[in-house]
């Protein structure tokens, strides 16, 4: 079979060729996506897996660090192989090293999730183009939270990824509150600042709909998110739809730029990450670079 030899960047030192993983996962099982010792971690489960595979360790970058308990449908991640290691996942088996990979690692992840079996599923296997970076080439993420405002709309099988929320919630007050926090801002008053980075994003997206099952879903997106921003955006916009604070109290907070008492964290069950968009292909290295630089 002639293997064609992908157009990635060259990293790690040279000869080495980007992979990209597109998967989903039940987060409830784990500590979140980061290693941590001691824990099950989504990035744990997965580079265990995947250095059964490949016979040394693999260290994979993500597209957005989930925490523990939050759900993924719509996550990215890279990792980089030799072009021996990439082309001998075969094992002289006459099939394309993405469908061998993707075979291969989906077993090596049933063995090792035991009875979670099916907690993370990896859907996709492919070549990067050019300049790829499953973190810093993302456009933006892509998150839904699931609310059910009442004891009447409480699914006991939907209980582990909806809010029960015992007050009644008016979505007009919500959207209201939460339009005004569009735009390239800083973010400090919603989220747990890392030391060193930047808490300035773009919310381009933050929005309440109320399905035909009465649930009400949460849409949030922005370039990219700071620690727990997502859970402080909607747990600080319960306030407003409750009718505890006027719509205009979410802005104010963000102008105040700091955490208070009312700095409150939705839970973490109801939170998938639905989403990761990117440029063409012959964009990738450019946005992965501008971010680089933003980040900084």
């Amino acid at each position: 079979m002639n293997h064609q030899k992908p157009a990635a960047p060259v990293t790690g030192g040279g000869g080495f060729l980007r992979i990209r993983l597109d998967l989903s996962y039940d987060g409830g099982p784990f500590s979140g996506w980061a290693l941590q010792p001691g824990l099950r971690t989504v990035q744990g489960v997965l580079e265990e897996a995947l250095e059964l595979l490949v016979r040394r360790p693999v260290r994979v970058t993500v597209a957005g660090r989930t925490d523990a308990g939050v759900h993924a449908r719509g996550q990215v991640v890279h990792l980089d192989l030799t072009e021996a290691e990439w082309v001998g996942l075969n094992r002289g088996v006459e099939l394309d090293p993405a469908v061998a990979l993707l075979r291969r690692l989906r077993g090596a992840l049933s063995r090792g999730l035991g009875d979670l079996t099916g907690a993370i599923e990896v859907h996709l296997v492919s070549m990067a183009p050019v300049g790829f970076d499953a973190r810093f080439s993302a456009l933006w993420r892509r998150y839904s939270y699931r609310i059910a405002d009442g004891p009447a709309l409480w699914d006991p099988l939907e209980r582990y990824f909806t809010l029960w929320h015992r007050n009644p919630l008016d979505v007009d007050l919500l959207n209201e509150g939460a339009s005004q926090l569009l735009g390239l801002q800083n973010f400090l008053s919603y989220c747990k600042p890392r030391e060193g980075a930047t808490t300035i994003r773009e919310l381009q997206r933050f929005e309440f709909e109320r399905g035909e099952d009465g649930v009400i879903v949460a849409t949030v997106q922005a370039d990219a998110f700071c620690h727990n921003m997502v859970r402080a955006l909607v747990g600080s916009a319960l306030y407003v739809g409750e009718g505890v604070e006027e719509p205009g109290w979410l802005h104010d907070r963000l102008l105040a730029k700091k955490r208070d008492a009312k700095s409150i964290l939705a839970a973490p069950h109801p939170l998938v990450l639905e989403e990761v968009a990117y440029p063409s292909e012959d964009e990738m290295l450019a946005r992965a670079e501008l971010t680089r630089a933003v980040r900084k």
